[in-house]
């Protein structure tokens, strides 16, 4: 009975951490590039049952001489076996600002933090004050040759990730407001976005504010070449990948499957209640 009590709480400590996983999807179910949060659970070692009463003599015409045959397995309890990211594609969310960007495909954007380079699929950038394209937290987003400075309604971005800026009206961009891409008659390549990926980016660690960085099973992030890299598309952003319809009717499953584990330790206890009460009576 005391097996009931630990197994019964297992399963409530398991669902624990599903519900703070479903609870931080919901929270962030609005969140640009936000990924969704995974549980996944194991058993704990099963332990093998054999009849003791058994003296090794034939019971069956073609049954077992095992002085203990094999009555079966019984199970001890659930774990957590990871919390990990699902890295699902979101929809694209058209903005129409020139500092919006998604990728369309694996891949992450880099950026510069006084903690070292951190990765994020939030594309939702802004002009900072000293010029250079920025998360919303402050941190330069990086280019393959560093922090990226642009100019409003003075530079585009490709599907490659490559940042042209005018080079007719470098220090006017208010010339450049209303006009067309096919009107841009002398363009220079300023740089190109620095996009990396992983080895196994799922088990890439989350930093807050949609910020990753690298562990030792996800391995180091390497720069990716432009025939592998993802597409940019500016003026959009990446929705986040959660389903609130679906971690809704999950968490309605996490509250069930933890009441009935309560169940299990209340039936255990008063079980063990009764028994010791007996046990008194006719001691």
């Amino acid at each position: 009975m005391i097996r009931g009590w630990y197994t019964g709480a297992s399963g409530m400590r398991a669902q624990q951490w599903r519900l703070d996983a479903v609870a931080n999807n919901l929270a962030n179910v609005s969140t640009s590039g936000y990924k969704k949060d995974v549980t996944s659970f194991k058993a704990f070692p099963e332990l093998l049952l054999r009849r003791q009463d058994d003296d090794g003599v034939y019971k069956h015409p073609f049954g077992s001489a095992d002085a203990a045959p094999i009555v079966g397995k019984l199970g001890t309890g659930v774990e957590l076996n990871e919390l990990f990211t699902q890295f699902t594609q979101g929809a694209p969310l058209e903005t129409s600002s020139d500092f919006d960007m998604m990728l369309e495909g694996k891949g992450f954007f880099a950026v510069a933090t006084p903690y070292g380079e951190r990765y994020t699929r939030n594309g939702s950038f802004i002009l900072g004050k000293e010029g250079y394209l920025e998360t919303s937290e402050g941190y330069p987003v990086m280019g393959e040759n560093g922090p990226i400075r642009v100019k409003a309604n003075n530079f585009q971005v490709d599907s490659e990730g490559r940042i042209w800026i005018n080079a007719a009206y470098p220090d006017d961009p208010e010339v450049m407001v209303g006009r067309e891409a096919n009107q841009w008659e002398e363009t220079v390549l300023l740089d190109t976005l620095k996009i990396v990926e992983f080895d196994l980016d799922r088990y890439l660690e989350k930093q807050g504010v949609s910020l990753y960085r690298e562990s030792q099973t996800s391995g180091p992030a390497m720069t990716m070449d432009m025939i592998r890299r993802p597409k940019v598309i500016q003026g959009f952003v990446e929705a986040s990948n959660v389903d609130p319809v679906l971690e809704m009717v999950q968490m309605i499953e996490v509250n069930r499957a933890y009441e009935a584990n309560q169940k299990v330790i209340q039936t255990e206890d008063s079980l063990l209640g009764t028994l010791i009460n007996q046990v008194a009576k006719f001691g």
